[in-house]
């Protein structure tokens, strides 16, 4: 079997009309018709290379919807797990019995979820409504989120839920809800020998320290940092590229099977 590549995809290999990436990029999602993220060129043909010597598989924190928005451009992929790993998508289609899976896993993490988007409904720097996504964890958005995270994280069990925001994103996460988590479900459910993992924020760090050998960007160093399995790129050009050609190199030199720290 190739090893599996799981690769988050905000800030790991697409990137929104925010961000500076140069000029050759290519359009990968439209929202409202606007163009809103793209990956790079040479991103997209390193992702190409990569095809046939690892199984690529995007591990996104998006919804359905969201994650079916996105075309990277290396035709069909297999398989990727959305809602941080609840939903598997084979061929594009939900797989029912991994989503039910996942909210059995999470069913002791219900009612910290009620709670918080009771919690979040209050919230006087709202700016969305409160979504349960689907059955299984809540996001909403606030226009200053770190006083509405820091009273859920007072409110709630924190040994049940995580709460994390990513700019003014609020989301609450069953602890069986992780990416880290996910890779180890997905690793049985292919029974893959080598798994490779790249992300680049708090939401990926679980999946980083469970994969065999993983990439991050320099802003993740302190975080990661004595983690024998985690590389840190350089940051001479855009994540992406370096993550893509660093596992270029590691099936070059011994196909892939990373040693685990």
């Amino acid at each position: 079997m190739l090893p599996v590549f799981l690769a988050d995809l905000d800030n790991t290999l697409i990137y929104s009309y925010k961000h500076n990436i140069g000029p050759d990029t290519i359009p990968v999602e439209r929202y409202q018709g606007r163009e809103v993220s793209f990956l790079t060129k040479q991103t997209q043909q390193l992702l190409k290379k990569l095809q046939g010597r690892m199984l690529v598989v995007p591990m996104t924190t998006r919804t359905l919807e969201q994650y079916s928005r996105i075309d990277l451009g290396i035709g069909q992929i297999r398989y990727a797990l959305a809602c941080n790993g609840g939903m598997l998508l084979v061929d594009g289609h939900c797989d029912r019995g991994w989503l039910e899976q996942s909210k059995r896993e999470t069913a002791e993490s219900r009612r910290e979820l009620e709670r918080a988007a009771m919690f979040l409904s209050h919230e006087k720097t709202r700016t969305l409504e409160v979504r349960f996504i689907e059955g299984l964890f809540i996001f909403t958005k606030c226009s200053d989120p770190v006083p509405a995270v820091g009273h859920l994280q007072r409110q709630l069990d924190l040994s049940l839920v995580d709460v994390m925001h990513h700019g003014q994103k609020v989301y609450v996460i069953p602890k069986k809800l992780s990416k880290g988590h996910a890779l180890k479900r997905f690793r049985a459910y292919l029974g893959a020998q080598a798994v490779f993992a790249a992300g680049d924020s708090v939401f990926d760090y679980s999946m980083l320290k469970q994969a065999d050998l993983a990439a991050a960007p320099p802003s993740c160093k302190d975080c990661l940092d004595g983690f024998a399995n985690i590389c840190i790129m350089p940051g001479n050009k855009v994540f992406s590229e370096e993550l893509l050609e660093f596992l270029l190199r590691e099936v070059a030199v011994n196909g892939g099977c990373g040693t685990k720290g």
